[in-house]
Formats: C-alpha cells, sequence, structure tokens
C-alpha cells in the first residue's frame, strides 16, 4: 500500500463525487423554472440510490470473478471480502477503488435524465434508474474494467467513455423517444431559465473531471499527470470551437455555447486521457466542440426530443472520443495501453468501434425492454395539467424561487 497513491484516490473520489451536484447545476439551469427542482432532485437522488445497489450487490455484478465476460459474480455482495486491505494489482485499499467506482456508477443514470427533463413521472425514472444501473450500467462496466470480454480483446476506455457517455446516450435517446415530445416543443420558445447555474454546473464539472480522469490511473504517477493535462486541452479547446461554429453559423457566440463545449471537450477525452498525448488532446477537443454543436443542430430535423441534448453531447462527444482513441493512442504514453492507427496500428480503431457499437446496440435494446415495461405497468409521463403546471408542484409540492 502506498499512502500517497491512497490519498489522491481519497481526493479523487471526492471530486468524482461533487460531480453528480454539479450536474444538478448545470441541468437545473436550462430547464424551465417551474422545473428546477424536479430536475436537480433526479440527479441528486443517483447518490442515495445507487449506493444502495452498489452496496449490496452492484460491485459484485461490475468487478466479481468474470462470469462468461459478462457479468461479474456474487463475490462481494453486500461488500464482503472489500476491506481496507491492498487491492490486488494497485497500491491502494480496496474499500476505496470500491468508493471512486461507485462515484461513476451514480453519475451515469444521472446523465440520463436529461432526456426526459420536464415531463417523467418521479416514480416511473426511479424504478428506471433500478432497472438500468442492474441490467445495463454493471454489465457494460464489467466488459470494459471487470475483466469482461472488452478487457480481454483490448479495448481501450481510460475513465469511462463507453461505460459512461456512450452507453447512458444510448439510453437516453431511447427515453426522448418513448417518454415523448414536451408539450409544445418545436412551437413555443423553451429558453433556459438561468444560465448563470449551468455555467457554475459547467465549471464544477471541469473541476471534478480531474478527479474523475486522473483518479482512473489509480496512482499518482505519471498517466495521472498525463490524464489531468489532457482533460484540461481538450475541454479548453473543445469552449473555444463550439463557439467558433456556433459564430459561424448562427452569428454569435454564447453563454450556454461555452460552457456546453467545455462538457463536450471533457466527454471526449474521456476514454483517452490516460493513452493520448496532449497535443492529440487539442484535436479531440477542438473537433469534439465542433461535432457536438452540428449533432445539436441536427435534433430539430430529426424530430427527437432531448432536452438537455444528452446524445450530442454525450453521445456524439463518447463516440469521437472512443475512436480517437483508437487513432491517437500511444505506448509512449502508457506502457499498458496500446498504440493506435497514428501510431501504427489500425486493429485498435477497429477494436473500438467495434465496442462502441456492441455497447450502443445494448444499452438501446436493454433501456427500451425497461422503459416499455414501466410504461406498460405504472406509466412514463405525468397528466398533461401537471407538465403545464411543472414537476416542482406535481411531483414534489415545492418550487425553485419565490419572490
Amino acid at each position: 500500500m502506498n499512502s500517497g497513491d491512497t490519498a489522491f484516490m481519497i481526493v479523487a473520489t471526492a471530486m468524482v463525487m461533487l460531480m453528480t451536484p454539479a450536474l444538478a447545476l448545470f441541468y437545473g439551469g436550462m430547464v424551465s423554472s417551474k422545473n428546477v427542482l424536479s430536475t436537480i432532485m433526479q440527479s441528486f437522488i443517483c447518490l442515495g440510490v445507487v449506493t444502495i445497489i452498489w452496496v449490496v450487490y452492484g460491485y459484485s455484478m461490475a468487478f466479481g470473478t468474470d462470469i462468461g465476460g459478462l457479468v461479474g459474480g456474487m463475490d462481494y455482495f453486500m461488500l464482503q471480502n472489500v476491506t481496507g486491505e491492498v487491492l490486488e494489482g494497485t497500491t491502494i485499499p480496496h474499500l476505496v477503488f470500491c468508493a471512486f467506482q461507485l462515484m461513476f456508477a451514480v453519475i451515469t443514470p444521472a446523465l440520463i435524465t436529461g432526456a426526459f427533463a420536464e415531463r417523467i413521472k418521479f416514480s416511473a425514472f426511479l424504478l428506471f434508474t433500478v432497472f438500468w444501473v442492474t441490467f445495463v450500467y454493471f454489465p457494460v462496466c464489467h466488459w470494459v474494467w471487470g475483466g469482461g470480454w472488452i478487457s480481454q480483446h483490448g479495448g481501450l476506455d481510460f475513465a469511462g467513455g463507453t461505460v459512461i457517455h456512450i452507453n447512458s446516450a444510448a439510453a437516453a435517446l431511447v427515453a426522448a423517444i418513448l417518454v415523448g415530445k414536451r408539450k409544445g416543443w418545436g412551437k413555443e420558445p423553451m429558453h433556459p431559465h438561468n444560465i448563470s447555474m449551468t455555467v457554475l454546473g459547467a465549471g464544477l464539472l471541469w473541476f471534478g473531471w480531474f478527479g474523475f480522469n486522473a483518479g482512473s490511473a489509480l496512482a499518482a504517477d505519471g498517466i495521472a499527470a498525463n490524464a489531468l493535462m489532457t482533460t484540461h486541452v481538450a475541454a479548453a479547446c473543445a469552449a473555444v470551437s463550439w463557439i467558433i461554429a456556433e459564430w459561424v453559423i448562427q452569428g454569435k457566440p454564447t453563454t450556454l455555447g461555452a460552457a456546453s463545449g467545455a462538457v463536450a471537450g471533457l466527454v471526449a477525452i474521456t476514454p483517452g486521457a490516460g493513452f493520448v498525448s496532449p497535443s492529440s488532446a487539442i484535436i479531440i477537443g477542438l473537433v469534439g466542440g465542433v461535432v457536438c454543436y452540428l449533432a445539436l443542430l441536427g435534433k430539430s430535423k430529426l424530430g427527437y426530443d432531448d432536452a438537455l441534448d444528452v446524445v450530442a453531447v454525450h453521445g456524439v462527444g463518447g463516440l469521437w472520443g472512443a475512436l480517437a482513441t483508437g487513432l491517437f493512442a500511444t505506448l509512449a504514453v502508457n506502457p499498458n495501453g496500446a498504440d493506435g492507427l497514428f501510431a501504427g496500428n489500425p486493429k485498435l480503431f477497429m477494436v473500438q468501434a467495434m465496442d462502441a457499437g456492441a455497447t450502443i446496440v445494448y444499452s438501446v435494446i436493454v433501456s427500451f425492454i425497461i422503459l416499455k415495461t414501466i410504461d406498460m405497468v405504472i406509466g412514463l409521463r405525468v397528466e398533461a395539467d401537471d407538465e403545464v403546471q411543472g414537476l416542482d408542484i406535481s411531483q414534489h409540492s415545492e418550487i425553485g424561487y419565490t419572490i
């Protein structure tokens, strides 16, 4: 055990925990004032719900003994055998690793909430969260990080491009379609009610993402340092490229665009943060900001109401990041990684594309089954009158602002 690595990972865990309330602010500012608390609640309560599931069986499903490359066994049911002793292959306590991974599990279903904001029943959301993390997140996490089939054939995902962003965005697309468009979508203006709150959330996400990506090195070492730098560079470049694209296409750069661009860059660098160089992170960020902005513009043409652009930012950004890892990864940065296409290994790019595709297909199918089942049993959507009144009042009997 190394006390420096352990201290670093405890801090990184706390930083990733902060990302879920930060996401709540990021999303909360983008909805109408009558739905601010319900939107914040959907992210914040994941800290409670997912933690309970993780302790009981989630960690075991994700990191227990591999069963056919698909899921983990029940070695760690109720965190049995998870102690303060060092985890094999690391220099940190097993419990610290478990806590760090828990924070990833918490934020992933919270990301999905942006797709159905302002119109889903809270009860339906809770059921969806329980079933989705159980049947989608934990298996995919095992595939990549728990010894499952993706890790067995050499797929790279340093901090969650596939596990978290592509996975959640695929579910978000299904949810946006099945829950349906918001009342008045495409006919009435639906402007963010508090962009200042959203920018604060984006800043806290940027801060927390250093723990998210650098912490995924599991040690305070050179790989963590590289992940720290590539994370910042990509976020900075994407913030700039998003507003430039906005300026060219729409005539003016926006504050919301800068915040969204930064998050798009953070998403794009996540799978390759510990495998690519800072110079490659410049390209990943610049391209990420533009492609995510263009994907956002395409939403209305495709006709689905992804309220807070989960698909455009996390889906397209995560997919670009996974493919970019296959292009720019190099053993010169991380000897435990692999060389990508530009380092002479085209196979990695194909592996990255296949892994992303498999995750999308799996998440879409299982998410569809979960959502349709919930809809048949209790219904997904609030009544029309409740939607007009706002979910803060109709679902929680409270209001976000009193003037």
